[in-house]
Order: C-alpha cells, then sequence, then structure tokens
C-alpha cells in the first residue's frame, strides 16, 4: 500500500515537533530505601520533521512503547530515544513522562501515616549521542507571613505554597531528596494526615519560622547552588495568599555547569 506520509509535502516547511500525547503508561519509578513504586505516566514523544515529508507514522511511536519495559530510568530512557529517532528517521526526538510520585508521610506527633502525591515531569531530549535530561516537580508546603506576624497582637496569616523545581543535572539522584530540600526551605511541610496534636504541633513550628515566598526560594536556591549534581536550576515558589485575592511568587534561575 502506499505510504502517504512519505509524499512530498504541499509546503514545505519544517516542522520543530509532530508525535502524540496524553498517552497513559504504567511506569515504575525507583524509591530510596523501599526499591521501586509504581505510577501512572502520562506520555507525550515527539520528534522532528523534514520540509520534503507530508507527515510522520504515527503508529511507530507505539510501536516502539510496545517493546519498552516500564522501569524510568537514565539507561531506558535514552534507548527509548534512540529507538524512536531510527524508527521515524529524525534528527530530535523527545519523550515527556507526567507522574505522581507518591511517598507516605507520617504526622509529627501522633504518626497517622497516609499517601502525599507530589506531580512530577521527566523530560528526555536526543539530538546527536548525548541526551539531555530536565526533571520538574511540585512540593506543596506552609508558610506564615513574617509580616504579618510582626505586626499582629496574636496570631498571623498562614497559607499553602507550591515549590516548583525544574533540574538539569548531571547525574543519577533520588526525588526524595529534592522533595526534602523544598520542604525544611518553607515554614512547614503540609501532611495528609493530622490528628489534633500534629495540627498543635505544625501550627506552632511554622509560626516559628515564618517566612516570605522570597525566604523559601532563597533557602532552597542556595542548596541547589552548591549540589554536586545539580547543573541548572529554576525555582519558582508560589503562595496561594490566605487574606489575599491574589497570589505571590518568587523565582531564582542559575546555569552552574555542562551537564
Amino acid at each position: 500500500m502506499e505510504d502517504v506520509q512519505s509524499r512530498q509535502a504541499e509546503v514545505p516547511l519544517a516542522i520543530d515537533g509532530v508525535g502524540i500525547r496524553n498517552l497513559k503508561l504504567p511506569l515504575r519509578v525507583s524509591q530510596r530505601g523501599a526499591g521501586s513504586q509504581h505510577t501512572v505516566a502520562t506520555v507525550e514523544l515527539g520528534v522532528d520533521l523534514p520540509a520534503h515529508f507530508k507527515g510522520t507514522h504515527m503508529s511507530r511511536f507505539l510501536e516502539v512503547l510496545e517493546g519498552w519495559h516500564e522501569d524510568l530510568s537514565y539507561g531506558s530512557v535514552k534507548e527509548l530515544l534512540e529507538n524512536i529517532r531510527e524508527r521515524l528517521e529524525a534528527r530530535r526526538t523527545r519523550i515527556i513522562f507526567r507522574f505522581p510520585f507518591f511517598l507516605e508521610r507520617r504526622a509529627p506527633v501522633t504518626g497517622a501515616g497516609g499517601l502525599q502525591a507530589y506531580e512530577c515531569r521527566l523530560t528526555g531530549e536526543l539530538e546527536g549521542d548525548r541526551p539531555f535530561f530536565l526533571l520538574e516537580m511540585t512540593v506543596p508546603v506552609m508558610t506564615v507571613c513574617p509580616c504579618s506576624k510582626a505586626i499582629s497582637e496574636e496570631g498571623a496569616h498562614s497559607q499553602r505554597a507550591d515549590v516548583r523545581l525544574s533540574l538539569r543535572l548531571k547525574g543519577f539522584n533520588w526525588l526524595e531528596e529534592f522533595i526534602e530540600i523544598a520542604e525544611a526551605s518553607a515554614s512547614s511541610p503540609t501532611y495528609p494526615v493530622l490528628k489534633r496534636e500534629d495540627e498543635k504541633f505544625v501550627t506552632e513550628h511554622a509560626f516559628a519560622a515564618p517566612c516570605f515566598v522570597e525566604d523559601v526560594v532563597r533557602n532552597v536556591a542556595r542548596i541547589l547552588e552548591v549540589h554536586p549534581q545539580v547543573a541548572w536550576f529554576r525555582v519558582e515558589v508560589e503562595s496561594y495568599e490566605s487574606i489575599h485575592a491574589h497570589n505571590a511568587f518568587a523565582c531564582i534561575e542559575r546555569a552552574l555547569g555542562s551537564p
């Protein structure tokens, strides 16, 4: 049968990216001290398309995934990128995994447990021989406003905030390490389950460590700047203000060295 995709394009313009997205795929992610955990990823696969091709072969993306195991690692994603590039006759290949990463979090006093989800995204790109990877994650935290605490006779406003990390790494690192950096940089982590004793502890702990979004973003950036495996980072903190009709944010971006 005729290969319609390989016909000459009526409008001969190169396309930067073409592929498939919103594909659900089981995924296994390494977990520090506990082997790995199973999760479900939303996947996007894409390649560049030369000007002379009318279209790409969408089915080949799925054919490559059919033979791919579900472990998320440097080697497995590199192999997947290489296979896609070869099957699609492309120069550049990109794959994006969006997935929740779960950690059991125990309340600080009672030890009540529950699973907390952290939204993660891994982007792999291949052009030439060396792949580039970008790891992104969102870590929920709590902040207490230093200004509100300083000017109030009693209490201060507090709110949930998100720490969003984007990282280019030189080597393997546990997701948990960066989650811990973000949580330790705010007034308090958040917890899935809290009893009254826990709420008292969390509230008092947070009020003893008030911080603006500017403080949180600087706390995270200070650690990432000296991290031996971080080549580039962008950290953004967004506070969902409890007494304002707007959000507050702060961000820092740094290039530190070659990945």
